[in-house]
């Protein structure tokens, strides 16, 4: 009970102070697993894009987030887990066994759609999108049934600019795109480009 109480002020608060629109371009929000990737400029990304999600589908959607930050203290895993039920990922490679991709597979497995950032960090400088990680190809190569959808997210590191303790009046923008098509025999390089350039084509012109 608790745990959707504090979920529901999350998604209000975060409604109310970005005015998050979101704009289905390409694609429904119909209740299909899918694997939404998006850009990563502030650490506020996959909370407005969660929130932004129709009521049935943010009940099967899980961000995807470092271990590394969500486990260093109580508040921080009873957040992740409980309110968002996130996927905790070894990003640092804690064993040479781990394999980060693991709980992102054994979730899309459970049926459960995910929320990925694939910069694999925020971008603070002034490129509109840095270079893919290789994960979101190896989770397309093992997952071909799950949609893969491109999500810009615009303006809210101009909302909540560094330094500032209030945000500024400023309208966020979700763009959901069309699902990636897979190709066949095409190779990780040629995926990720082809991926990075769905999720730019998304970005208002001045992004």
């Amino acid at each position: 009970m608790l745990a959707s109480l504090i979920a529901f002020a999350i998604t209000s608060a975060a409604r109310l102070l970005t005015g998050a629109r979101a704009l289905w371009l390409g694609c429904t929000a119909q209740p299909v697993q899918r694997l939404y990737y998006a850009n990563h400029s502030s650490h506020g990304d996959f909370v407005l894009l969660w929130a932004s999600l129709p009521d049935e589908l943010r009940r099967s959607t899980r961000p995807v987030a470092g271990a590394d930050y969500w486990q260093r203290d109580s508040l921080r895993r009873y957040v992740i887990n409980e309110v968002f039920n996130g996927v905790l990922i070894d990003r640092e490679r804690s064993s040479p066994e781990s394999n980060p991709l693991q709980p992102m597979l054994d979730a899309l497995d459970n049926g459960d759609s995910l929320i990925l950032f694939p910069e694999g960090t925020r971008n603070l400088g002034d490129e509109p999108l840095l270079p893919f990680k290789s994960g979101l190809f190896h989770l397309a190569m093992a997952r071909p049934q799950v949609e893969l959808v491109p999500v810009w997210i615009a303006n809210l590191n101009r909302v909540m600019p560094k330094g500032r303790a209030l945000p500024l009046p400023l309208l966020c923008t979700l763009s959901f795109g069309a699902p990636l098509e897979r190709l066949a025999d095409e190779d990780k390089a040629a995926f990720l480009e082809r991926a990075r350039n769905a999720l730019l084509a998304l970005a208002p012109e001045e992004a």
